[in-house]
């Protein structure tokens, strides 16, 4: 499964449009995300109101993972792995709106 370790850096966490930019960002992943936090189930990533019930704040570490048997056929090892990077990578930005 791949997975990937963020730490939250937006003020607000992942609320309101933080939240919303970083959905539309897993969105255009076209792949099934999954975030979670602190051993908890995770919620998917597609989904704005699951992300934001979730209260992702400020400084939390979160888990962005793909279970391997959701994985689309068509998509490379290689562009899952430069997908959840760039997730990361926002995660770890402000996510300014």
């Amino acid at each position: 499964m791949p997975v990937r370790t963020a730490i939250v850096r937006a003020p607000v966490g992942l609320h309101a449009r933080p939240a919303a930019r970083f959905v539309r960002a897993v969105l255009a992943t076209g792949l099934p995300v999954t975030i979670s936090r602190d051993g908890r189930p995770g919620v998917d990533a597609r989904s704005l109101l699951e992300v934001m019930t979730e209260d992702f704040r400020f400084g939390c570490t979160v888990k962005l993972s793909i279970a391997d048997e959701s994985l689309p056929y068509q998509r490379s090892a290689a562009d899952v792995e430069q997908a959840l990077d760039s997730l990361r990578d926002l995660v770890e930005s402000s996510l300014p709106g």
